[in-house]
């Protein structure tokens, strides 16, 4: 195991926008949990010159030292993890990840991930593709649920790769956004890079990036937001997050990089406000997949609901705008 070190200074807008120190870093660090932060923290991996603590903002100007601990690739091992399986022969599975489950490891999650999870599932998965990432071809946001499909063999990996490159993969997501005067339905074509103002972030504001193409429409209008669908052409990295943000600016709810939860909040129902107390995910779910199996040629399609909670968004929605 080793360290990745990020420094970084306290501005006065990090102090408008934030009251405690936990919530500045889960937003900084999205791939990070609350309660990974707190045990980083307890482990003296978050440093300054002054005394920190996590329950309220430093000073402005406080240079903050971050040693993020980064798996090695060999030490990547096999948990039992419960993971729901929607599908599986000899050449792929197809699993529905929840939100929060971290799909391989990385920086701040040396463990505990989808690759973990699947390599006590199959045992000989190692060596497929990538030695960090095994068997994994595409990969989901750890806070968006929903549909993936998992090469178990080098032949599939191969073969998936070649899909998701020629656009051969049917993807359909959903999401819940801010905002309740968008159109209808409309085309987001943009080029998406890494954003020069916070490396975290992607952003259509660059010189150069690479193409994406997301299409849009709306599935229920409501009061101050949005029930929206989303066919990707394109799967780059927070696609759908960054066009909802940049090009509508309607952020997906509760995107703790990419929201305005401050804003949001003024418009939640009683029922959000405690539905949202303690969850930490942007609404956004992988509900549809579909294509040709590599090996034996079959079309595969698969469908999942999304979380419980989405679904409990909703209808305090509906009945607010009734």
């Amino acid at each position: 195991m080793q360290d990745q070190i990020t420094v970084f200074t306290i501005s006065p807008e990090d102090l408008q926008a934030h009251k405690r120190l936990d919530s500045f870093l889960a937003q900084r660090f999205p791939d990070l949990s609350r309660s990974l932060i707190k045990k980083l923290f307890q482990d003296k991996h978050i440093l300054s010159d002054v005394k920190l603590e996590l329950k309220k903002m430093p000073a402005a100007g406080t240079e903050i030292s971050f040693k993020m601990p980064v798996a090695n690739p060999v030490d990547i091992v096999a948990q039992n993890i419960p993971i729901e399986i929607l599908f599986e022969d000899e050449e792929l599975i197809i699993v529905n990840k929840h939100a929060g489950l971290v799909v391989h490891p990385a920086a701040g999650n040396p463990d505990g991930t989808l690759v973990n999870a699947i390599l006590h599932h199959c045992p000989d998965l190692k060596g497929i593709g990538n030695e960090k990432r095994p068997g994994i071809v595409h990969r989901l946001d750890k806070g968006t649920s929903g549909v993936m499909v998992v090469a178990k063999t080098q032949r599939c990996h191969e073969g998936l790769v070649e899909l998701f490159s020629t656009h051969d993969i049917d993807r359909l997501y959903e999401a819940i956004s801010l905002g309740a005067r968008i159109p209808p339905q409309k085309t987001l074509e943009s080029e998406i890079g890494r954003s020069p103002h916070n490396r975290l972030k992607m952003s259509t504001k660059v010189k150069q990036g690479k193409a994406a193409l997301t299409h849009m429409k709306v599935l229920n209008f409501f009061n101050n937001f949005s029930h929206v669908e989303l066919r990707l052409e394109t799967g780059r990295t927070h696609q759908i997050r960054v066009h909802l943000s940049e090009l509508l600016n309607c952020p997906i709810l509760n995107d703790p990089l990419y929201g305005r939860k401050n804003e949001e909040k003024k418009f939640y129902t009683d029922s959000m406000k405690v539905l949202l107390k303690d969850y930490e995910h942007p609404f956004l779910h992988a509900k549809y997949l579909g294509f040709i199996h590599p090996i034996t040629k079959k079309r595969l399609e698969f469908e999942t609901k999304p979380p419980q909670i989405f679904q409990d968004i909703l209808e305090s929605l509906k009945e607010d705008a009734k």
